[in-house]
This record gives structure tokens, C-alpha cells and sequence, in this order.
């Protein structure tokens, strides 16, 4: 069984081709910087073909084309055509309460993408531009649909997920705290169990996704126990690369009131203006906001110290909120690339038993391995994991075909003692 995934993020398009049974990886890709000028596209396989390229790419449709040629060219793709996919597994956003463990798409999963798409304006849209575009090529093999928000929405307990205004709302509109990037946190959170050696119903850890978006997830017994991204993708949480994260709800309507601005204005700048972009003048990039503060920039400088205190500042809650923790774990572009990102984040938490290994967190830098950067006698490990949540998609979605699929009970090969990383076998 060949499976196809698209990963349709807020400024790149990631992909994937598999064969199962056995996660075998054949191509993996990305298209970053989507619409944003000077993209790229990255594209690797077994076969050791490989591009790296600027590309011409002002939207996501034009990167999913991207896409379907590479995987199809004569040098380096790796299937001569896309009949030959039986499966495509699409991530998505927000599925709200209605979707909370991935399945087939039919018309009920489009209505609900759309549906949801007012809490993720920077993604579902794109999640769902994918689909489409998808099953126009490949109408005739079975789609199916992995949710970010499906991790923490399924089970975080309902006195971390709830607001404090009236019950009415969550009854009534579904206001409550969902969780994202799921599909990352739920692989990291099992990679790090198992590097722990123990069973992943044991461990306590905190999990850092950072990148263009990024949320922080704490994991009580193998379990989502809180996370800092909510009710949408916006407005609470880590400063991230355009959204604003935590922010006093009086100040939109402040925007509105005295700064004569429109409900459409206060959102733009919330989700598109905001975060590391609107703090440090125009950087997203976190390198490029890391070279500037060290040439003297004092907004580059800025914006670095308001979002690593940021992470430092949710490091030392969940680990109260959690009564102690095993491991704190860092992942995707900037937690896996960035090792000041990691040191700030970490300075001055020698109290709740987290000690970093200077040399060695300097040294962990790409999708070389899982690293430990925590020294020898630090009670709390500090792990640098690579995630992949195109591997989660993969395993769900063969077992959904397969019939086999239990959210509760499913066992993943990621799990399993000698397990290799996808990543390494490019």
C-alpha cells in the first residue's frame, strides 16, 4: 500500500510517500516560505535523489502542484505516476469536538472543516485546498484525515479545558480549550517515554513544538493534561511566528473602540501581524531575527527575550500544573534547530531539576537524531526529538483502511524497541 500525506501548514506544504505495511519511507519533502517570497523546495528519497531549490511559489495550491510534479519527475520522484497511491492521509487543523481521532473523508469531514475553519483561518482553508485538490486528481482512492486538534481535544480533563465564563457557551458554541498540533506532541510524547524506558502511562513531560506556530503541551501519564494554545489559533499560548499567543480579550476591543479599527482589521493583525513579526519590525525567521540581535538590533533583541521567556514561563507552570516532570522535550523547526531558543528556555530552571549540557545542545542542530542534551545528573531529561507527524498519519490511516483502527488502544511502530527514524533513512 503506497500512502501519499499533505501536511498543509500556514506558510508550507510538507509531504510524504510511504509503503505499508512496515513505514517505509520513500520520498519526503517540504515547501517552505509559501507566499512568502524566496521559497524553497526540499525533496529527498531513498534512492538518495535529492533537490533543494528556489521555486516560484505565491500560494498553496501553486505548492501542492510543486509537489505532484516532483513526486512523478523521471529523476526524482519515486512513482512514475499518482495512480499508483492508494491512500492519501491529510492533516487538518480543527475538528472541534465532533472529530477527535482520524477518519475517512467524506462530505460530514469537508462540511466540518469548513465549519471549524473561523478557529483556524491560517490553516483548515489551506488543509482543505489540499483535499480538494487531491481528490480531483485522485478521486477514486480513499482520503482520510488525521486532527491536530485531536491529541489534547480527546482527552484533557474538563477543568483544564473549560473557561471561566458562563457554562452556557461551551454548551451551546463549543467555547472551551481544544489543543493543536496534536500530531506532534502525541509522537514526541511516545518517542520520549520510550527513551525514557519506561511505559508511556508512567511519564510526566512537557513538550515544546516550535515553529511558524507553536504550542506547549503538558502530558500527565501518557495523557494531554493541558495545553497553551485554546479556543482558536490565535490569541493564547507562546508568541509564535504572526499570532499574538497570550493576550488580555479587552484589547481587541480596545483596537475596535479607540483605535477605529474593524472586527476584519483586529483579526488580520492578531493572526497576520502579530507574534515575532510584529514585535521584531518584520523578521518571522527566527535565524534572521537571531543574526540581527546579534549585530545590535534592539527589536530583534526583544522579541527573542519576550518569547523564550514565554516558553520559560509555561515550562515552569506545567511543571507545577503536573506536580513534577521526567522530561521536557523540544521539537519542530525552532526547537529542534535552534539551541539559544532551547538555552533561554531553560535558563534559571535549575529548581524544578532541569539542567542543560551546553556543549551538547550547541552541537544539536537539524534532523541528525534524538539527542539527550541534559547533562549526566540532571533529574529532569532534556531531549531534542524530530518530529514526524507524517508517520502518525501514515499509521492511522493504514489502519483505518485496515479496519484495525482504536484511538484508545492502537500501538504505533514509533513505540516499539528498535525503531528507526524515517529521517535517518534518507
Amino acid at each position: 500500500m503506497i500512502i501519499l500525506t499533505l501536511n498543509c501548514g500556514s506558510s508550507s506544504v510538507k509531504y510524504s510517500l510511504w509503503e505499508m505495511p512496515g513505514a517505509k519511507p520513500l520520498c519526503q519533502g517540504i515547501v517552505e516560505r509559501v507566499g512568502m517570497g524566496d521559497s524553497t523546495l526540499t525533496h529527498k528519497s531513498v534512492s538518495n535523489t535529492s533537490k533543494n531549490q528556489e521555486v516560484d511559489c505565491p500560494d498553496h495550491e501553486a505548492a501542492i502542484d510543486l509537489i505532484f510534479d516532483v513526486i512523478t519527475d523521471s529523476e526524482s520522484g519515486v512513482v512514475s505516476d499518482l495512480s499508483e497511491i492508494e491512500v492519501v492521509a491529510h492533516r487538518v487543523v480543527h475538528g472541534g469536538e465532533k472529530y477527535t481521532h482520524s477518519v475517512i473523508i467524506d462530505e460530514d469531514v469537508i462540511g466540518a472543516i469548513d465549519e471549524f475553519a473561523i478557529l483556524a483561518p491560517l490553516h483548515n482553508p489551506n488543509n482543505l485546498l489540499g483535499i480538494r485538490m487531491a481528490q480531483k486528481v485522485m478521486p477514486s482512492v480513499p482520503h482520510t484525515a488525521s486532527w491536530d486538534t485531536a491529541f489534547s481535544a480527546a482527552y484533557m480533563p474538563r477543568h483544564t479545558s473549560l473557561y471561566a465564563i458562563p457554562y452556557k457557551f461551551y454548551a451551546e458554541y463549543g467555547i472551551r480549550r481544544y489543543g493543536y498540533q496534536g500530531l506532534s506532541h502525541s509522537y514526541v510524547a511516545k518517542r520520549a517515554a520510550r527513551l525514557l524506558g519506561r511505559n508511556r502511562s508512567e511519564v510526566n513531560l512537557i513538550s515544546l513544538h516550535i515553529g511558524n506556530g507553536s504550542t506547549v503541551t503538558a502530558v500527565k501519564k501518557g495523557r494531554p493534561y493541558d495545553q497553551s494554545l485554546g479556543f482558536s489559533t490565535c490569541g493564547e499560548g507562546l508568541v509564535m511566528g504572526t499570532r499574538c499567543g497570550d493576550l488580555d480579550p479587552i484589547v481587541p476591543l480596545f483596537m475596535i473602540q479607540h483605535a477605529n479599527m474593524t472586527h476584519q482589521e483586529v483579526e488580520d493583525v492578531l493572526y497576520r501581524q502579530s507574534g515575532v513579526f510584529g514585535l521584531s519590525g518584520g523578521y518571522i525567521d527566527r535565524r534572521d531575527i537571531i543574526s540581527a540581535a546579534s549585530d545590535g538590533d534592539t527589536r530583534a533583541q526583544l522579541t527573542l527575550d519576550v518569547e523564550c521567556y514565554r516558553l520559560r514561563k509555561y515550562i515552569g507552570a506545567y511543571a507545577a500544573a503536573l506536580g513534577g516532570i521526567d522530561a521536557v522535550v523540544f521539537t519542530a523547526g525552532v526547537g529542534e534547530n535552534s539551541p539559544l531558543h532551547r538555552q533561554l528556555a531553560c535558563q534559571d530552571l535549575d529548581f524544578l531539576g532541569i539542567q542543560l549540557d551546553r556543549k551538547v545542545n550547541n552541537s544539536a542542530v537539524g534532523r541528525q537524531s534524538e539527542v539527550d542534551i541534559s547533562t549526566v545528573d540532571s533529574k529532569v531529561k532534556v531531549f531534542v526529538i524530530p518530529t514526524d507527524e507524517e508517520l502518525v498519519m501514515v499509521e492511522d490511516a493504514a489502519a483505518i483502511i485496515e479496519d484495525r483502527f482504536d484511538p484508545d488502544n492502537f500501538t504505533y511502530s514509533f513505540e516499539q524497541p528498535g525503531y528507526v527514524p524515517s529521517y535517518l533513512r534518507f
